[in-house]
């Protein structure tokens, strides 16, 4: 397809506090990346359709392009960015500017900052609801693992319904 102009590829991303997910979502074999400061520029061309693919992200913040790295899967191309700040608050979007149209987030690798407050310690990760139930008192684990409906009295509903003829 030579003569096109290049289009960005579907990019996935999601971060943890010190670090920034970006998948993508191209199959390519020798795709050109740079990994800079305050941006990712990748250009490739999908295998199976000839089709060129090109695009710089401008970054929320900065990021340490030495220990940052990626991988070329076949399928995709993922990359783990070093936050510069790793104290700092989670980023409220990878970009400075607005949301381009390529850009999704990957809720398989996304966690919130809350989320990654419990999972260190600070509120139970692990939620069980039968715990939750039996602290309400509502028999989750009474009798052998099965509610109890004692206090329900039968109705008209009950009653056997004839057979079709």
């Amino acid at each position: 397809m030579a003569g096109e102009a290049p289009v960005p590829p579907p990019v996935l991303w999601a971060q943890r506090k010190e670090v920034i997910f970006l998948t993508f979502s191209v199959e390519t074999k020798d795709p050109t990346i740079k990994i800079e400061k305050e941006s990712v520029y990748f250009k490739g061309v999908n295998v199976p359709n000839n089709k060129a693919h090109e695009v710089t992200i401008q970054l929320h913040d900065a990021i340490i392009p030495e220990n940052s790295s990626f991988v070329n899967k076949g399928r995709c191309i993922e990359m783990v960015l070093k936050k510069e700040k790793t104290d700092a608050a989670y980023w409220p979007s990878l970009t400075k500017d607005r949301k381009p149209h390529y850009l999704k987030i990957d809720f398989n690798k996304w966690k919130d900052e809350d989320d990654e407050d419990e999972a260190a310690g600070g509120g139970g990760g692990d939620f069980d609801i039968e715990d939750m139930l039996k602290s309400m008192g509502q028999g989750a684990g009474d009798k052998g693992g099965k509610p109890v409906f004692d206090d329900m009295e039968s109705d008209s509903d009950d009653e056997n319904l004839p057979d079709l003829e």
